[in-house]
């Protein structure tokens, strides 16, 4: 699950998220034993600067000097910006590293800006980047080129904004998401006859009822909970449960506190209690949604000063609590009211059928739009066999003029001539000529031989 990480989490840590913690033997020891070199997992903010947030506080803590101010830096310093003058005595390839980070941040930011307005169909010959970019709260728009204190200032003060909001964020989606199903599962009883609904409508109930039978669940943080973790997931003997040696197990980083996530870890047990994703009537969207609110419910109970981190001795104190020892079964959302009411859900509905309209009226336009295509393209189909035939006629009025002329059946006119020629002339007082036009001579070949001869 990706969780609602925070500024001090990233600021105070390398912002990587250990595994889940270790499974252990039943017979495992009583003490914890050596951590072994665990892999890593990159845990999305969900902000849209994330990784550059992430790639500033690495290039950070490679600095000895901003890293060991970073480990000492209470919450206060870190959240009014008082660690960023730290920033003037890194080294200066950290402070080049840095420079180079943001030169990429604000030419993403540049074409993210340039692609939203093309996809607007914005003109703009001449654009104002600096303008542009003060909507973006994460840096410092007047100073493009380098990172400087202003930059880090900005950056903590933004995430740690964006970050609180997250998980009210992450509710609403949840409730959207509870209003869509609920409406989608109306729409289909209404597409159904009598009969088949009220089949329907007994499944569904029989689903609901099925997941409701599950083992009882305990409440997040309680002394309950924590012992079944510690015995089947750690395995150790639930009787010689101890809290600092928990609390130190289940620091998977070693940082010193439990951050969300490592929280989050802790609540898989009676997750999986509730919910299995082979079963039909279980909803993993709904299992996310109580595993948040079990990480509300531990913080609200033990973070005493809010800054979202339980440090040992808030979790200490949270163990010698009278409600540790005695807390009551812990109501899954199946047991609570929906997350919506009745009146929300008919805002939703309209609001859904409002999109539905604008949709359908987008798609008649372009249906519209593709049916006068279709008509030009059919148009300018029959242009092009009129150009096509009008070449074809063209080209063989050519070929005809540059041809001799023939008859009827192929032969040249000037033979026929010839030949007319031949047969109509009379041979008296006109010498006969040939098909090719040649006169022929009509003469002997040879003098005749018996001619008397002439006599002087």
């Amino acid at each position: 699950m990706v969780g609602a990480c925070r500024w001090l989490l990233l600021l105070s840590i390398s912002l990587r998220v250990w595994s889940v913690p270790i499974e252990q033997k039943p017979n495992a020891q009583k003490e914890p034993p050596p951590q072994e070199e665990r892999g890593e997992e990159n845990v999305d903010t969900g902000l849209y600067y994330d990784r550059y947030l992430r790639e500033v506080i690495e290039v950070l803590e490679t600095d000895p000097h901003f890293r060991e101010k970073l480990q000492t830096a209470n919450t206060e310093d870190i959240k009014n910006g008082r660690l960023s003058k730290e920033l003037d005595l890194v080294g200066h390839h950290v402070r080049t590293r840095l420079d180079e980070l943001k030169r990429q941040e604000v030419s993403r930011l540049r074409m993210l800006l340039k692609a939203k307005l093309d996809s607007t169909n914005t003109q703009s010959v001449q654009m104002d980047h600096v303008s542009l970019l003060k909507q973006f709260e994460h840096l410092d728009p007047h100073n493009q080129n380098t990172f400087e204190a202003r930059d880090l200032e900005l950056l903590i003060s933004a995430a740690t904004k964006d970050l609180e909001n997250y998980d009210a964020e992450r509710h609403e989606e949840f409730k959207r998401y509870e209003m869509l199903k609920e409406h989608e599962r109306r729409e289909y009883l209404k597409s159904l006859d009598q009969e088949k609904r009220e089949r329907e409508e007994k499944r569904i109930e029989e689903l609901r009822e099925k997941h409701r039978q599950h083992p009882k669940v305990n409440a997040p943080g309680s002394v309950d909970q924590l012992r079944e973790v510690w015995e089947e997931t750690d395995g150790l003997d639930p009787q010689e449960f101890n809290p600092k040696t928990f609390f130190k197990l289940h620091d998977t980083n070693g940082d010193g506190v439990l951050d969300e996530q490592e929280l989050e870890a802790l609540f898989t047990k009676e997750l999986e209690k509730v919910y299995d994703p082979k079963n039909e009537e279980d909803d993993m969207m709904e299992m996310e949604e109580e595993r948040l609110r079990m990480r509300e419910h531990v913080m609200k109970n033990v973070d005493l000063n809010r800054d979202r981190l339980v440090s040992l001795e808030e979790f200490i104190r949270s163990t010698e609590k009278k409600e540790f020892n005695n807390a009551k079964e812990w109501e899954t959302l199946d047991d609570k009211t929906p997350v919506y009411t009745e009146e929300e859900l008919q805002r939703f509905e309209a609001e859904l059928r409002d999109k539905e309209e604008e949709l359908s009226r987008r798609a008649e336009t372009l249906r519209q739009e593709q049916e006068l295509l279709r008509e030009r393209g059919k148009a300018l189909e029959a242009q092009k066999r009129e150009y096509q035939q009008a070449l074809l006629e063209m080209s063989q009025r050519q070929k005809e003029q540059q041809a001799p002329p023939s008859g009827p059946n192929g032969e040249l006119q000037f033979q026929q001539e010839i030949q007319k020629l031949s047969q109509d002339e009379n041979p008296v007082g006109k010498m006969p000529v040939d098909l090719n036009g040649e006169v022929q001579n009509s003469l002997p070949a040879e003098p005749p031989q018996n001619l008397p001869q002439h006599t002087s």
